[in-house]
């Protein structure tokens, strides 16, 4: 079981290495993360922006900032950090998923599937499937079914990404039902399932 307080641990964890290494931008990629997790939103964008001020060069793989600005409803920002993230590697799903996420909420679900990027080679079978249901190319009991032949992890995915499209198509009941099973039945050691604990959070769906 993952307990709140050792995200308040690892807090100060990175608090303190911050405090004597405040040139450190991993440090505050780190921080980052951890305020994300525990839903401090605003703040983790700060940790990111502290670390790419610090260290230029990371602004493409500062994927983490992407998913913060998609809870801060920061759409338009988010997509263009998901599209830089891209640049570097091209044939992750998850960030092609997440930047039509962030145009469907910015310009609509037509204009995010028009513009979905290319994605070849993701050796996640589910996350292939996931990523033609996005396109349009598959049903989400094909992606549920996948999800159940990969274990834990292929069951975690499968209903967080649906949800996560339920929720692009403004289909709030389904994209509830696919994102609390996700975190409340499929619990995996990986941010993403923490992500899906933010998500319930801010939504309030508990």
């Amino acid at each position: 079981m993952f307990l709140p307080n050792s995200l308040d641990n690892q807090l100060q964890h990175w608090d303190d290495i911050i405090h004597n290494q405040p040139d450190n931008p991993k440090a505050y990629i780190r921080r980052g993360m951890v305020k994300f997790q525990l839903a401090k939103i605003d703040e983790s964008i700060q940790d990111f922006d502290t670390a790419e001020k610090i260290e230029p060069r990371l602004k493409p793989y500062l994927w983490q900032r992407g998913l913060s600005y998609y809870y801060a409803e920061r759409f338009a920002e988010g997509a263009q950090q998901f599209e830089i993230d891209l640049t570097v590697n091209a044939n992750d799903v998850e960030e092609t998923v997440w930047r039509y996420l962030c145009l469907a909420h910015w310009q609509g679900v037509e204009a995010a599937r028009n513009s979905l990027l290319t994605v070849k080679n993701d050796p996640r079978l589910v996350l292939r499937f996931v990523y033609d249901l996005f396109a349009g190319n598959c049903t989400p009991d094909e992606v549920l079914n996948v999800g159940q032949s990969e274990g834990i992890k292929g069951k975690f995915y499968s209903h967080l990404y649906l949800g996560l499209y339920y929720e692009s198509q403004s289909n709030l009941n389904l994209a509830q039902e696919y994102i609390v099973k996700a975190a409340d039945k499929y619990q995996i050691d990986d941010y993403m399932w923490y992500l899906a604990q933010v998500h319930k959070k801010l939504r309030n769906w508990l």
